[in-house]
Order: C-alpha cells, then structure tokens, then sequence
C-alpha cells in the first residue's frame, strides 16, 4: 500500500465521484437507484416495499440520507450487513459506469480516505480516529476490479 492518500468527500470536490452522494445510478435489485446513497437507505428497510419504494423516488441522496431520521427502519440486522451493502452498491457504481471505474483504478495502490468530522464509521473523523469503512470499501471494490 502506497503511503499516499486521496481524501474525497463532496461529490463536486476532487474525486467526488467516490462519495455516495455523487450521481450516477446504478440498476440493482429490480430497481435503478438515482445514487449509491439512495440503494444504501433502502436496505435498511428491505422488508417494507413502501419506504423501501419512497427511498428510490426521492429526487436527491441528502434526501435519502434524512428519511430514514424521519422514518424508522424496519431491519433488525442492520449492523451485520451493512457493510455488505455498502460493498454492492460499490461495486454495482464502479461496474456499471466504465468512467468510474477508470479513476477508481488510477489511483492505484493509494489509500482512499473519506475525510470527514461528520462520521466516525464511514469516514475518517476528520482526524484519522474514524475508521475510514467507505475508503476501505472503495479500495476492496479496486482490487476486485483489478482482479476481473
């Protein structure tokens, strides 16, 4: 592993296409999703059609990101797959769209960091005492790439 890395966050900044929030929909589970974000959000409420319908309608991942604040998810496993999840939505944005996946392969065998205060477990904390999963998702959605 290099011991560089490309901090991203906002889906405008430097490589924003790797944050979930960024547009590019991806057709997963019988549906099309405007954004990764939007997929995400879902899940959480797999077993009721409605939200779950709600959640794909809505025009943009911020969105997505409040309803379940609003709304309160009905899957109890949760937190055993959420990183499953995250990890297909991933890799369904960077197969689906060949751009994409160009830049997430550009970059190597550097570190990606999602940078960020707002988010210990996605992110990096801003600090780098956050646990950086959507970095480390994004770099095993790499190798499964390279390796295909």
């Amino acid at each position: 592993m290099s011991n560089t890395s490309i901090h991203f966050y906002r889906p405008y900044d430097l490589f924003g296409e790797f944050s979930n929030f960024y547009l590019a929909p991806i057709e997963l589970d019988r549906y099309t999703w405007p954004t990764t974000e939007h997929y995400y959000q879902a899940q959480k409420f797999s077993s009721d059609e409605t939200h779950y319908q709600n959640i794909q309608r809505l025009e943009t991942p911020r969105e997505a990101f409040f309803y379940v604040r609003t709304n309160k998810p009905s899957r109890l496993d949760w937190n055993e797959v959420k990183d499953e999840v995250m990890l297909k939505a991933c890799l369904a944005k960077f197969q689906q769209h060949s751009n994409l996946k160009e830049l997430l392969l550009s970059t190597g065998d550097q570190i990606l960091v999602e940078h960020t205060e707002k988010d210990l477990y996605w992110g990096d904390g801003g600090d780098g005492t956050g646990r950086n999963q959507l970095g480390i998702t994004l770099m095993k959605v790499r190798e499964i790439l390279k390796n295909n």
